[in-house]
């Protein structure tokens, strides 16, 4: 069985991925051409840093390891970073890693080789239970405009796992040219596990571009050899906004299977899968009893899973506090987790693990309760074609009564009751239900649900100097945010981090203190923050002084700059902002010119609107921005950045102060 992608991931610095042939030989150097030597830029990438004249990963599991060569062009002063190499690998716990063999160069545009002597330090990236993530750093030497940084090392795995290689065609730098292999150690491979014996196959999914795919040949023996050779693959397009990653570059996943077809393997797969997240759950006598405490029989459906996942979100969430070896569990008594009674004595667990334990709690309370695993939408999307179960990164639960799914995500700490957090929301994955499991699409959340309030209360002085007050409410995801940062960190953090963040949207100058914080620790009401605000807040223009309009938005930089796009625009969720900035004015100044009201619509999938109100002595901006969708396909794109640049017309508007003529003063008007 493959072990996770994190345990085979190769992360370089810049994202470099690449690989090498299985025999080196005496001389493992790729001899440099004239033209590759003197050259300095590139007409498939103007103006890169560097591009990639070559990279290779070479997978042969009779040997268990991968072989890895990697020869980069530099081609200006920002491209001499890449000198320095980080490989990440797993070491210990399952699947275990090891990464040797290192070697590099630098070769000068004149050809003189300098040689990498050193040796790579290593240090620890992570660690998830017994489990290490390490890393080995080292910087090629003597690096200059126009150098080329050649490496290689070796991956080596343990006897225990098969492991289907991932071929990363496309990365961060254009690549000139590119080579992967695989040597399975078998077409046809035996695995034992609790479903018995079954023969399996390698499969792959491709996402090429055209004209690129997969070879795959049997030599004299009968044993299969896959391999991938490509030219002139162009820099992955980094764009605000985008998608992950995960699941537009170009790349082949590979799996071993026993199944032929999509359809064949998540029936028989999803039985497998529901079964085993089914013997995990339970209910057990220590959830059973815990459930008959907390809950009444009489209770509503809806009254017992409040109760229930009152007391599922109380217990510690180790996704975000530190995780607990077995050797810390031991020591507390504590023996190695099978079944979600482990989870309620312990009184934490994982995110998954405490979504396993709302769901035995609400079983236990007799309702139809079920898992769903889910691809986390930050992560990647969902492929149903590609086979393989560990696409789904998280669970979330669903619970039948009154004859309608209901969705929760009690593995989410401060996610309110009935919603889900928005990496879980409009994805897919697979479901329990009676007797296996089936495909099957989280819902939306409606926009209005994320929500952000912001409202100043100022009064100027005869200089241009506000104080007053700041009120920002956050509702949904916003308020989520923050309310995790207090458990993976302290309230400290959190008033640090609103401070900045919310003094960044505020013009130069204005310091802001936290007068209150309202519900910090509450998932079911708003986190309702208040600061106390003072600076200037105008720019000087002659005897005028110039206010912003939109007084959150007077640091937004443009989005949308490009008239072009190759990605889609994802927001990752739906949003609400209502701001209301009233000014009381000193009698020796007077509104002399308010902002235009604006509105903009796109599709009537967003909307914004500002109005302007000028009362005695004081004056009143109101903004309103509306995302109703989140996602929006490349053909929309034209279309969505004029919204956008319409809105940021709008926001750059000034309210014009003049000096008060004395009857004016007199008056307040």
């Amino acid at each position: 069985m493959p072990i996770s992608r994190l345990a085979v991931s190769l992360t370089l610095v810049a994202c470099l991925a690449g690989s090498m042939r299985s025999a080196w030989g005496a001389d493992p150097w790729t001899p440099p051409t004239p033209e590759e030597l003197s050259m300095t830029s590139s007409p498939q990438a103007p103006g890169a840093r560097a591009i990639y004249l070559f990279r290779e990963q070479i997978t042969e599991d009779a040997l268990h390891m991968y072989s890895v060569h990697v020869r980069i062009k530099v081609l200006t002063e920002a491209g001499k970073d890449l000198a320095n190499v980080e490989l990440s690998y797993a070491h210990g716990g399952r699947g275990q890693l090891n990464l040797d063999e290192v070697g590099g160069r630098t070769i000068h545009p004149d050809g003189t080789v300098v040689a990498f002597t050193g040796k790579p330090y290593e240090k620890l990236v992570g660690k998830v239970n017994e489990a290490k993530y390490m890393a080995k750093v080292f910087s090629l030497p003597d690096v200059t405009v126009g150098s080329i940084l050649e490496y290689h090392y070796k991956l080596r795995y343990d006897d225990h796992y098969y492991i289907s290689p991932d071929w990363y065609i496309q990365e961060d730098l254009f690549t000139r040219k590119v080579h992967f292999l695989w040597k399975p150690t078998d077409a046809e491979l035996l695995t034992n596990d609790d479903r018995g014996q079954l023969t399996s196959h390698v499969a792959w999914t491709p996402i090429l571009p055209a004209g690129i795919d997969v070879h795959q040949e049997r030599g004299a023996n009968g044993r299969l050899t896959l391999e991938l050779s490509a030219n002139d693959i162009p820099a992955i397009a980094r764009e605000e906004h985008m998608p992950p990653l995960n699941s537009f570059t170009y790349r082949v996943l590979f799996y071993y299977t026993p199944y032929r077809g999509m359809d064949d393997y998540w029936k028989n797969e999803g039985k497998y899968w529901a079964r085993r997240r089914d013997k995990f759950i339970g209910p057990g006598p220590a959830v059973r009893a815990a459930v008959q405490e907390m809950v009444k029989g009489s209770d509503a459906p809806e009254q017992k899973l409040r109760t229930i996942y009152a007391a599922t979100q109380k217990l510690e969430n180790s996704d975000l506090t530190r995780g607990h070896s077995a050797s810390e569990d031991k020591a507390q008594g504590l023996g190695e987790i099978h079944t979600t009674d482990d989870i309620l004595r312990r009184k934490r667990g994982s995110g998954d693990q405490l979504t396993a334990l709302f769901v035995a709690m609400a079983r236990a309370a007799g309702m139809k309760a079920y898992l769903m695993g889910v691809t986390n939408r930050e992560r990647s999307f969902f492929y149903p074609a590609y086979l393989s179960t560990q696409q789904l990164d998280d669970d979330i639960a669903i619970v039948n009564y009154d004859g309608k799914d209901h969705f929760y995500d009690p593995g989410v700490r401060f996610c309110p009751f009935e919603h889900l957090a928005w990496q879980h929301t409009r994805t897919s994955g697979i479901r329990q239900v009676e007797g296996g499991a089936v495909l099957t699409e989280t819902r939306t959340e409606a926009y209005k649900t994320s929500q952000l309030k912001r409202v100043a209360d100022l009064t100027m002085d005869d200089h241009g100097v506000v104080s007053g007050s700041i009120l920002v409410t956050y509702s949904g995801i916003p308020a989520m945010r923050w309310r995790q940062l207090s458990v993976s960190s302290d309230e400290a953090a959190v008033r640090h981090d609103l401070v900045e963040q919310v003094g960044s949207l505020l013009p130069g100058g204005m310091q802001l203190t936290i007068a209150s914080i309202s519900a910090l620790d509450d998932y079911e009401k708003p986190l309702i923050v208040k600061f106390n605000v003072n600076g200037p807040i105008g720019s000087p223009a002659g005897k005028r002084l110039l206010v912003p309009g939109a007084l959150f938005e007077s640091n937004r930089r443009t989005m949308f700059s490009s008239e072009k796009r190759q990605q889609a625009v994802d927001f990752d969720y739906g949003l609400l902002i209502q701001d209301a900035v009233r000014i009381k004015l000193p009698k020796t100044l007077a509104v002399e010119s308010l902002p235009n009201e604006a509105t903009a619509d796109f599709q009537k999938l967003a909307g914004f609107n500002m109005t302007a109100e000028n009362t005695a002595g004081a004056f009143t901006m109101r903004r309103n921005y509306a995302l109703g969708e989140f996602f929006f396909k490349p053909s929309e794109y034209t279309d969505l950045r004029k919204f956008f640049l319409t809105m940021e017309a709008a926001d750059q508007q000034s309210v014009v102060l003049k000096q008060a003529a004395p009857a004016e003063s007199k008056g307040g008007q």
